[in-house]
């Protein structure tokens, strides 16, 4: 518990100057701002979504911006930035997964990709939009499983909704005391964070073995 407190503390020193940017951006260029920083956001760039759509709905509680447009703002930009993840792993698959030496992924792993987004993609994608940091890198690996794309811009759309107008009626809720909403709330992410090393430690640990288990073909002269 203190190692997350501590952690949380950290985090919240390197996010704070970024946030304050934002604040000021969104007090100075209102929607407009809203919906460049939800772009640079699902563009897997390190905005917290938390911060902006909760400030945006302080706005709104001013009277300053209508919560339409904050909400119309946040939604557009979560599908332009999600576009712009999604090009850069589908175009993006062969030099930076395949043909890189740093790292490689094979194209045994790259199928395993496409087909485990073929079955599951369209809900992987629309649950993680509703998630703190997943919905942040989903559009990336969707890309570079190639998953048709008007398919992960409808689910991209449906699950960006939620998650948008919810931050946005919080902030006009609470009004002043948003930014300790958005300190509550962050503690969700290191939830998030926690499951994601302990879901891939625990892949690595049953690929590793599985292949103990699996006996090498004999080799015949």
């Amino acid at each position: 518990m203190m190692n997350l407190l501590l952690y949380a503390t950290l985090s919240d020193k390197v996010l704070e100057p970024v946030i304050e940017v934002a604040t000021e951006f969104i007090g100075s260029a209102g929607v407009a701002a809203v919906f460049v920083l939800m772009t640079l956001e699902s563009a897997c760039i390190p905005i917290p979504s938390e911060a902006i759509m909760l400030f945006a709905g302080f706005a709104v509680s001013k009277g300053e911006l209508t919560l339409f447009g904050v909400v119309a703002a946040g939604v557009l930009g979560n599908l332009a930035g999600s576009s712009i993840a999604y090009a850069v792993g589908y175009y993006g698959r062969l030099d930076l997964l395949d043909r890189n030496r740093l790292i490689h992924i094979n194209q045994k792993h790259l199928k395993w990709a496409d087909d485990w987004f073929a079955r599951y993609g369209t809900w992987a994608v629309f649950f993680s939009r509703m998630l703190p940091i997943v919905r942040t890198f989903i559009s990336l690996p969707a890309g570079v499983a190639r998953m048709p794309f008007w398919r992960f811009l409808t689910v991209t759309l449906l699950g960006s909704i939620p998650w948008v107008l919810a931050l946005a009626l919080l902030g006009k809720g609470v009004g002043a005391n948003w930014e300790h909403w958005r300190h509550n709330l962050g503690y969700l992410d290191y939830v998030v964070a926690a499951a994601i090393v302990v879901g891939i430690v625990y892949w690595i640990v049953k690929r590793r073995r599985a292949r103990r288990a699996d006996p090498e073909p004999a080799r015949t002269n």
